[in-house]
């Protein structure tokens, strides 16, 4: 099972019941993430900041930071930013949603990779080995805020010089934590997960559909 951590989330074993949410605020680029609000029934609008640049500055790394608080100071960033932006555009009030996910080895963080040469170091060190995937969600509407965490166990098989070589030509590493996507390719190295297959893919559907729940209810 996903280790679950909320704060201060207080109904994640809420009824399952339809989200009735016409439309949400998404300040992530990941088509992935859009794609995991489709499947609880959510629509979503990209509220995304005009520099690329500085959006990638909010996940610069702390020295001696540890992986799960880093994506929790990462993702309360880019809710501040988004709902400033909110502000700013004076848009209609719904609920706005950020995350950020990694993936860790130890204390080790492995975020986005800078290069090819970056990815075929993180996936050789992931090579035969398990790692943990983080990803940490918030939600904001109107004066209310949530937050959930969700902590996966990803076991990889080893990998060959030929194995990652192909994965680096796929062009499938770029833009994902730990150099890898578990919904692509690289589903043929994992021989075990322990978790969350959405929250490994960057949303954890289950603490997303009840931060979702409370915004409804509170905002």
């Amino acid at each position: 099972m996903a280790s679950r951590h909320a704060l201060p989330l207080k109904t994640l074993n809420a009824e399952h019941s339809t989200l009735n949410l016409p439309m949400i605020y998404l300040a992530s680029q990941s088509p992935r993430r859009r794609q995991l609000l489709e499947q609880l029934g959510v629509s979503a609008r990209l509220l995304l900041p005009a520099d690329a640049e500085a959006a990638e500055a909010l996940e610069a790394e702390r020295a001696g930071e540890a992986p799960a608080a880093y994506v929790r100071r990462v993702t309360r960033l880019k809710l501040q930013a988004a709902a400033q932006r909110w502000r700013e555009q004076r848009l209609p009030p719904a609920p706005l949603l950020c995350a950020d996910t990694t993936v860790a080895l130890g204390r080790l963080i492995l975020a986005k990779p800078r290069d090819a040469a970056d990815a075929v170091r993180m996936l050789r060190q992931l090579s035969g080995g398990t790692h943990r995937v983080i990803t940490a969600v918030a939600v904001q509407h109107g004066d209310w805020r949530g937050e959930a965490l969700s902590t996966s166990r990803v076991r990889f098989a080893a990998l060959s010089d030929d194995d990652i070589a192909a994965y680096i030509a796929s062009g499938e590493w770029d833009g994902k934590a730990g150099a890898y996507a578990i919904q692509g390719r690289a589903a043929a190295f994992i021989e075990h997960i322990s978790g969350s297959y959405s929250g490994i893919m960057g949303l954890p559907l289950f603490e997303t559909a009840a931060l979702l729940r409370q915004a409804r209810e509170r905002g």
